[in-house]
């Protein structure tokens, strides 16, 4: 599920309310606070403020009194930041960008496109959302060259981009899902090695239980969401067992989670959920310990547990005392095939356009630039898709994952957020619990089948 939609509402499910707008507020080390973010933003604005500075190669004129209605998720604070983000452009261009933030971005956008009202632009993130309101959205393949797409971005981003044969949107920021954490200082003291395999990832694991250590910090309780972290799970797998166009098909429908695959990949997962002593608690456990929390006893002294499959986002619940580099560091989830390369698990947000005026576009092609990102990057909240954005934007923590995103062989989106709801947040969700408690795996899987539209 995507980093804003899935995360929102499950933190929400928690009551964490200091994380504000979950999708920005950071309290921890790892996730600058807003002071600090304040402090990116001024430099930001200082670096970008010389009048020589073209967002748009070949755009030098001025559309004062021109505006673009801008519809984003996460409420009024959400608004707020993509104001700060693109106010260079709006100084540069004279277009005024007028942002609104909806607390129910899912239900609105919908019913605004239906009642024929729909925002200029919106940001989505769930490309699956999109698809069902493409008829209604600008195929953009006509305002931009080829040549330009392949300049900015990656051939993945551009094929995740077409939805029912158009160029649905344009990708504006991401975050990196094929991240494992671990305990920096305690894992360089105990002479372990960063794993660069499957293979070597699991031998890790096993060195770990003869030392008398626990690998695995896992947990997947979140409300009534429960089962969604398995989804990340069987979608890292499957990009690393099978090729990328299988994993298109299957979250289309064209391939069924009964397939042989798809079946790889589960087991594949219940090889570490599921092995004696890999998981903190046992398998027991894994329904019952919090997602949010299960991180927790990599921090202790000794660590409780030593390795931790999840997102960037996971920085939001780290104890504020936490220091990457020394308490906490990542590395790439390993490839389990080397036939399909070093691919990477990502969510994010697509730009899609409703209707199409000069300043429409001068605002859309400026998205597909890393600079329309970059207050984002700097201030250590998402990573950039574009090809342009540099690396020393990024502050320490998130450098790392940037450079696993670039030099990924194949990127492609949550699986489950592609899906539809009654699948991907459903029996998706509710099957990966099914499994832990000890169910027949074909039957799940037949039973999610069966739940396709």
């Amino acid at each position: 599920m995507s980093i804003r939609n899935k995360h929102w509402h499950l933190i929400s499910s928690f009551t964490i309310a200091i994380l504000g707008v979950a999708i920005f507020m950071g309290i921890v080390s790892l996730a600058p606070s807003a002071q600090v973010r304040a402090s990116s933003m001024t430099q930001f604005q200082e670096n970008n403020s010389s009048e020589e500075v073209l967002f748009l190669p070949g755009v030098t004129h001025q559309s004062k009194n021109k505006s673009v209605s801008v519809l984003v998720g996460g409420g009024e604070g959400s608004a707020q930041e993509y104001e700060e983000a693109t106010n260079p452009f709006e100084q540069q261009t004279g277009i005024n960008i007028i942002y609104e933030g909806s607390d129910d971005f899912e239900n609105e956008i919908v019913q605004r496109v239906q009642a024929g009202n729909p925002p200029d632009v919106a940001f989505f993130p769930q490309p699956g959302l999109l698809g069902n309101l493409v008829t209604d959205t600008i195929d953009l393949i006509d305002w931009f060259s080829s040549t330009y797409l392949l300049q900015q971005y990656n051939q993945s981003w551009l094929d995740m981009a077409e939805i029912n044969g158009q160029m649905a949107g344009v990708w504006y920021r991401t975050t990196n899902k094929s991240l494992v954490w671990y305990p920096k200082a305690d894992f360089d003291a105990a002479n372990y090695a960063v794993p660069t395999t499957w293979n070597e990832m699991i031998a890790l694991s096993e060195e770990m239980i003869l030392d008398g250590r626990t690998p695995w910090c896992l947990g997947i309780a979140s409300g009534p969401a429960t089962g969604w972290v398995g989804t990340d799970w069987v979608e890292d797998i499957m990009l690393r067992t099978t090729t990328p166009e299988n994993y298109d098909k299957w979250v289309n429908g064209g391939l069924n989670f009964t397939s042989t695959e798809v079946i790889s990949a589960w087991q594949t997962m219940g090889d570490i959920w599921f092995t004696d002593d890999y998981v903190l608690g046992g398998r027991d456990a894994i329904t019952t310990t919090s997602f949010s929390e299960a991180i927790n006893p990599l921090f202790e002294d000794p660590p409780g547990c030593w390795l931790h499959r999840q997102s960037l986002f996971i920085t939001r619940f780290f104890p504020e005392s936490a220091e990457f580099g020394i308490d906490v560091d990542y590395f790439y989830l390993p490839p389990i095939d080397s036939q399909y390369g070093d691919p990477v698990l990502v969510a994010g947000d697509i730009a899609a356009a409703f209707n199409d005026t000069e300043e429409i576009r001068d605002y859309v092609s400026y998205l597909t630039t890393g600079e329309s990102v970059r207050y984002f990057v700097e201030s250590g909240t998402y990573l950039s898709p574009h090809k342009d954005s540099k690396l020393e934007w990024y502050p320490d923590s998130l450098r790392g994952a940037a450079e696993i995103l670039s030099d990924a062989d194949t990127v492609r989106y949550d699986g489950s957020d592609l899906m539809p709801g009654v699948v991907g947040t459903g029996t998706f969700w509710e099957g990966v619990v099914d499994y832990v408690n000890g169910n027949d795996l074909n039957a799940i899987l037949a039973d999610i089948d069966t739940s396709w539209p």
